[in-house]
């Protein structure tokens, strides 16, 4: 092998190594990569499912147009939650097969489904609406006129609208607070993971119809609580229990949940006083009394749960 040859050699086995380098760390793929796979394998999947679903562009377009003059109802909002949280478990049961993870660990496992943890969510998420609008009440800006719905109708509407938020709260949580905290939190810890990924809720929310900028900064606060939430239990089923029927607990009152009004609320109820007090048009979470019962939340907690768990992987 003359000269050339080596130096050519060398030159490709450095190239080869920086290559390496950037790909692989002490763990395996850097985590970089690893979140732009995870990004990619969501909007491939994602596009394919609507455009399928839709029969094409052309079908998309009218479905928009549909959808945006839409009332939402159960099965519409249920519908859409299902779908997507379906597509999202499919791309975490791919990323943990690429790095030899169980999918557990993403934080769903199922031995864990519907136990301590999601009821514990469960009572606070509802505790903590229906404490807020008692405040208000109080401070005699919130009202309950009576019951919206009436008969069977108005058990099946709270049932329907409980399983609604139920696949609402499972996709939101395993989306924001699944395989992208597990794996942002590799790379710069946890609780910077969990600032980032609840700013980028919270920008999120800003694009709903009158949002507001307590309602901006009240739903970065409710992440870092179920960022909390997933610290201490280990796992989301605390954080997807809350969501749920903190969701469902603004139906049942019968008060806007992010700008949105529901198809068959429970209770008929209305506010009467300032914006900044009440939440307005876009509801509780807009009201400078939601960051103050956040904090309150977020103190009972950590009293109730005070160890920090690790993630059950199964």
């Amino acid at each position: 092998m003359n000269f050339t040859s080596v130096s050519a050699f060398t030159d490709n086995s450095a190239a080869s190594s920086g290559l390496r380098t950037v790909s692989f760390g002490p763990n395996g793929l850097r985590v970089v990569w690893r979140l732009l796979i995870f990004a990619s394998l969501i909007a491939v999947l994602l596009s394919a499912a609507v455009l399928i679903r839709n029969g094409g562009l052309q079908g998309l377009q009218e479905a928009r147009k549909r959808s945006a003059n839409a009332t939402p109802t159960p099965l519409l909002l249920g519908g859409a939650e299902l779908s997507v949280f379906v597509l999202l478990c499919l791309t975490t049961r791919i990323m943990a097969k690429i790095e030899h993870r169980k999918f557990g660990v993403y934080g769903l496992p199922l031995r864990r489904a519907f136990r301590k943890e999601f009821w514990v969510g469960s009572l606070l998420g509802f505790g903590m609406i229906s404490a807020t609008l008692l405040v208000m009440f109080l401070c005699g800006v919130f009202r309950i006129n009576g019951l919206a719905v009436h008969g069977a109708t108005l058990v099946t509407s709270m049932l329907a609208w409980l399983a609604a938020f139920l696949l609402a709260g499972l996709f939101e949580e395993f989306l924001l607070r699944g395989y992208l905290q597990f794996t942002l939190g590799e790379g710069i810890g946890f609780w910077p993971a969990a600032f980032v990924l609840s700013t980028l809720f919270a920008y999120g929310h800003s694009f709903n119809p009158h949002e507001t900028l307590v309602g901006v900064i009240a739903t970065g606060l409710f992440g870092l609580l179920l960022c909390l939430f997933l610290r201490r239990t280990g796992n989301l089923w605390c954080a997807v229990g809350f969501h749920m029927a903190y969701d469902w607990g603004q139906t049942f009152y019968g008060v806007p949940d992010s700008g949105m009004v529901t198809y068959h609320s429970t209770l008929s109820s209305s506010f009467h006083g300032p914006v900044w007090l009440t939440g307005g048009i876009v509801g509780p979470e807009a009201s400078v009394l939601t960051p103050i019962a956040l904090a309150t939340t977020a103190v009972i907690f950590s009293y109730l749960w005070r160890a920090k768990a690790t993630p059950h992987t199964a």
